[in-house]
């Protein structure tokens, strides 16, 4: 922390600058006053051009927990722009040295720009790098660099592959046409124009897979609140319905008690008593109300499982669970909430289903789907799948073909009905 402070602590030259003045002119106030201004300006003007917009990528970096200085390893890349006058015939020459001192800072802004920028605005500087790399071909041939890493940020966040290709390809066109009129040997028309497709598209596909990601994490906390407000008002409800009459019952009787006491009428303590069962019968009823929704509810889980696949595009057909015991149903739900989220990102599937199948006193839940289908790969979600059910002797079992979908069918025996309670012997009913 201390080297921290240190370091915001420590004064900008122009502070340094207007320290100076402010010792050797103690009368030069207006001077000091003009510097004091324009470091201040500075000082702004920086902080503003190097904090990323809600909406870009380094700020969705810091969402996913990931530093936004680590898209800073790719400049490594720019090692090239040192190390390409070595394949030239005229070698390092004093244009070199002076182009490069002026181009490199303006290439670093420019690609902290595309990172810190929103994104509507990201492909303008992208579209700055091409053209500069593109401009400087006939004097500087390590504007080459420029030109693809131009071409590699090109494309901006939600835009389409096809429509990044096309802009690609473009620029792949202007570069040969530049590069043919100034005189460039055949194989650079080759192989820097396929550098900049093979780079370009290889990273995008990994960038298009991370907005998948992000948008299907979008989805899932817009079910999660969804499925939250519902099962608030459920809750709500059922309190109404449980205690609303319960406790006006109870109010009545106390106020009748109390007007009967007043009278010296010995039924008052009949009242109390009856007030008091009532209580307690709504102690009862509230307990097992809040075990109810401390537990999983599978109906909850089938309604959460079709609004997130159908954020996805995918098409669910569910019929409604039999009833079950808590025990059961909670580990029912929790096996569906995680096949679910493994049809949402990884099946690429158009339609699913969930069914139930009672055979005898085993229950069958199956989870379909008509996805491409794929190898089985036992991670955590997998074992715990199967942890639960098999702390209820249950069964999990997963079949996948590659291009016909996947099933996982979970199997759990249900408990033997409660016997139903002994008659009383006719003689204790008279007695009674």
């Amino acid at each position: 922390m201390e080297s921290l402070d240190g370091a915001l602590h420590t004064p900008t030259p122009v502070a340094a600058l207007r320290c100076a003045l402010a010792a050797r002119y103690p009368h030069g106030r207006g001077i000091i006053a003009r510097v004091a201004c324009l470091d201040a300006e500075m000082t702004a003007w920086f902080a503003r051009l190097l904090r990323p917009a809600p909406d870009s990528a380094a700020a969705e970096d810091l969402a996913r927990g990931v530093s936004p200085y680590a898209n800073a390893v790719h400049l490594l890349w720019t090692a090239w722009v040192f190390l390409t006058p070595l394949f030239t015939t005229n070698g390092y020459t004093g244009r070199w040295l002076l182009l490069t001192a002026l181009t490199y800072p303006v290439f670093l802004l420019l690609f902290a720009r595309v990172l810190l920028a929103p994104r509507r605005h990201a492909a303008y500087y992208a579209w700055a790098m091409v053209v500069m790399g593109l401009a400087l071909l006939a004097w500087y041939p390590s504007s080459v660099s420029y030109f693809i890493f131009g071409c590699v940020m090109l494309r901006g966040w939600g835009q389409s592959g096809l429509r990044y290709l096309l802009q690609l390809l473009v620029c792949n066109a202007l570069f040969v046409l530049v590069a043919w009129s100034i005189g460039y040997p055949w194989q650079s028309l080759i192989w820097v124009p396929l550098m900049a497709l093979i780079i370009g598209i290889c990273i995008n596909v990994a960038a298009i897979g991370q907005e998948k990601e992000a948008e299907l994490r979008l989805s899932q906390e817009e079910v999660r609140r969804l499925a939250t407000t519902a099962e608030r008002e459920r809750i709500g409800r059922d309190l109404h319905d449980l205690l609303g009459h319960t406790l006006s019952l109870i109010t009545l009787k106390l106020e009748l008690a109390g007007k009967l006491h007043d009278r010296g009428d010995a039924r008052a303590r009949l009242e109390i008593g009856e007030a008091e069962a009532v209580a307690r019968e709504a102690l009862a009823q509230v307990r097992s109300a809040v075990t109810g929704i401390r537990s999983s509810d599978l109906a909850g889980e089938l309604a959460a499982a079709r609004l997130l696949l159908e954020c996805q595009g995918v098409l669910l057909q569910y019929a409604p669970p039999p009833g079950l015991p808590p025990a059961v149903e909670q580990a029912l739900a929790l096996v569906l909430r995680e096949a679910v989220t493994n049809i949402a990102r990884h099946a690429r599937a158009r339609r699913a289903e969930i069914g139930f199948e009672q055979d005898g006193r085993m229950l069958h839940m199956s989870i379909r789907d008509d996805g491409q289908g794929h190898g089985v790969v036992e991670g955590n979600g997998l074992a715990g799948m199967r942890e639960r059910l098999r702390a209820l002797h249950g069964s999990l079992s997963i079949s996948a073909r590659r291009g016909e979908g996947t099933c996982v069918l979970a199997s759990v025996p249900l408990p033997p009905p409660a016997p139903a309670p002994a008659p009383l012997p006719l003689a204790a009913e008279n007695d009674a």
